[in-house]
């Protein structure tokens, strides 16, 4: 072997290579939550094909002590190699020195494999077609089999993958005890065949505290329920389908009366047109509605979009980002639609965006949204991605306040109609932009809840007149303005020293962001961080901006929407700004932020002129 064999404690990366309906994810994802377990933090990705089944599939385990929760990228430590389609490119991602497991049952020629890394053999399909008759369960049980070598060879204690396959099968025993037995031949064979091969090892540690491990779909649609949404519509979409799936679940349980009646609506509409359509309905009726989609969705939702913002309705739209264009790359991850989302819909339109970085915040920006959309009767988007949306990470655990009551904004009641209030559906009393409704039904005679898509005057009698128009128009502009210190507000993370250099970001690209930051500071270069977490941009992101000489805007997409965002909202010089752009699919890495940065910094900032860069 030309490269000694990499050896790590609490620190590597595993990566398994399936084909995708084979059975292997709920293995996998055993594997990595018994290393959580054991209090080590551990950052899984599912990385899968737009099929049912037949294509390749790959599970990506971080493991890392320090509590690094974006991909690192660079190569692996460990594959694991079970999908002979790919296996040239599994292995040539293993990093020198690292270790190919695979199942030896047909031997494969030396030209297979790579001097470099160690190779680990284990007759899997051998073992299970000796032990069981089912097809199927020698398929199931040997991905079991595999994770009960891998935790021998690195050190999981067999106990606590015990105590996972128990809750997983508590009122099934005979599945129970079936996996136990799988899980205990693949031990058994591991320490009497290969023995210490592998010097990777999985050492308990108490850096997972109270987080806990949720993916943000199923964060976000508990947000909802916490938030009040009572009206789910929706059309199922990668990589969104989950949410209303899981809002559906949460609903049955927490979505009941004392009789047990359902007290919620959930509608899967026969297109994104509908379920929109249903939602822009809910919300006028007084109800807390949401929809469930990604960028594809948004297009065809755009015309309902503007109505909603233009009649001024509640909406909250959650949009699980992907890439694109057109059908573009379903399961993979972008942050791709956020000029689609903040001007979606013909004319003039401005629409909030909040920016969730992780499933709690997913669960908080959901309930937010609702708040939001009722408080400025207008569509709130929550921007997240497949990234966060559909993989497991750690969080903070979720929180609500008992005494938090929901924001239902400008609402006039009966008795103030009835006390003669002056009543116009689009008239703004208080300057802030925003009028004031009333529920339908609230009164037989007064404050009908007329709402107009047309142009019309404060007192939504239908008007083409220019100045009503235009009336209306700088309204929903002073209103989008108000919205600017309603919306979650950026964080701010200064350098350890001075600096006049700085980095925004936002979205599913803090987790590599905080990494990257360690790894530039430790080559001495500094620089100040703001996260976004909302757009109508509040005031600090200018002065962050104004405060630096140069800043670089990192996100994932091609076109660098951010950036033209806070050129075309604030007026920034474009050539202050500096785009880090990553846009193939996966989510983007620490090392990749901080060698893009790293580059950059070593030329001279735009604000020189070329005399000063040439000296």
């Amino acid at each position: 072997m030309t490269e000694p064999p990499i050896a790590a404690t609490n620190d590597f990366v595993v990566k398994f290579a399936n084909v995708n309906g084979s059975g292997s994810a709920s293995a996998n994802e055993l594997f990595a939550k018994s290393i959580l377990r054991m209090g080590v933090p551990v950052s899984p990705r599912n990385i899968f094909p737009s099929n049912i089944q037949g294509l390749p599939t790959w599970y990506e385990v971080r493991v890392t002590e320090a509590g690094w929760l974006g991909r690192r990228g660079g190569g692996v430590e460990l594959m694991v190699a079970m999908n002979p389609q790919t296996w040239a490119q599994d292995v040539a991602e293993i990093a020198p020195g690292g270790y190919l497991f695979h199942d030896s049952t047909k031997s494969l020629p030396a030209s297979k494999f790579r001097d470099d890394i160690t190779v680990i053999g284990m007759p899997l399909t051998a073992i299970c077609n000796a032990t069981y008759a089912d097809p199927r369960q020698r398929q199931l049980f040997k991905n079991i089999m595999y994770v009960g070598a891998l935790s021998q060879l690195l050190g999981i204690e067999a106990e606590v993958i015990e105590q996972l396959i128990g809750e997983q099968y508590r009122s099934k025993e005979k599945l129970l005890v079936a996996n136990r037995e799988a899980l205990h031949l693949g031990r058994d064979h591991a320490r009497e065949q290969i023995g210490d091969a592998v010097r990777l090892r999985v050492r308990r540690a108490d850096n997972v505290g109270k987080r806990i491990f949720v993916d943000g779909n199923s964060a976000a649609a508990l947000g909802c329920v916490y938030g009040g949404a009572t009206v789910c519509a929706w059309y199922p979409i990668t990589p969104s389908s989950s949410c209303a799936e899981a809002f559906e679940r949460y609903c049955g349980k927490l979505r009941k009366d004392a009789q047990g009646h359902s007290r919620y609506a959930i509608v899967q509409a026969e297109d994104e047109i509908a379920s929109i359509g249903m939602v822009v309905g809910a919300g006028w009726n007084g109800a807390r509605a949401f929809t469930t989609t990604s960028g594809p969705g948004i297009s065809l939702m755009s015309e309902f979009i503007g109505l909603a913002y233009f009649a001024e309705i509640p909406v909250t739209l959650i949009d699980v980002q992907r890439g694109g264009p057109s059908t573009g790359m379903p399961t993979r991850t972008q942050q791709s639609d956020v000029l689609l989302c903040a001007y979606a819909s013909h004319g003039d339109t401005k629409h909030v965006l909040l920016l969730p970085e992780d499933p709690y915040e997913c669960f908080e920006f959901a309930a937010t949204a609702l708040d939001l959309a009722d408080r400025l009767q207008t569509p709130v988007f929550v921007l997240t991605d497949l990234d966060i949306g559909m993989n497991q990470r750690l969080c903070e655990p979720f929180a609500w306040e008992p005494s938090r009551r929901y924001d239902r904004g400008k609402v006039m009641t009966v008795e103030e109609l009835e006390a003669g209030r002056d009543f116009g559906r689009y008239l703004d009393v208080d300057g802030d932009g925003i009028p004031y409704r009333t529920y339908p039904g609230t009164h037989p005679t007064k404050g009908g809840y007329f709402t107009r898509g047309t142009s019309r005057d404060a007192y939504a009698r239908y008007s083409e007149r220019g100045a009503d128009y235009i009336y209306n128009m700088e309204r929903l502009l002073k209103k989008f303005d108000t919205a600017r210190s309603l919306v979650p507000q950026p964080v701010l993370h200064r350098a350890a020293q001075p600096t006049r250099d700085g980095a925004i970001f936002f979205g599913s690209t803090s987790p590599a962001m905080a990494e990257a930051r360690a790894l530039l500071d430790d080559r001495g270069l500094h620089l100040d961080t703001l996260r976004l977490r909302a757009f109508p941009f509040p005031d600090a992101v200018a002065k962050f901006i104004a405060s630096h000489d140069r800043v670089f805007v990192v996100e994932q997409n091609r076109d660098a929407q951010m950036k033209s965002l806070l050129v075309n909202e604030l007026g920034i010089d474009p050539a202050k700004l500096v785009s880090i752009l990553h846009f193939d699919g996966t989510p983007i890495t620490a090392r990749f932020i901080a060698g893009a940065i790293s580059n950059a910094l070593a030329a001279p900032a735009p604000s020189t002129t070329p005399q000063e860069q040439a000296a």
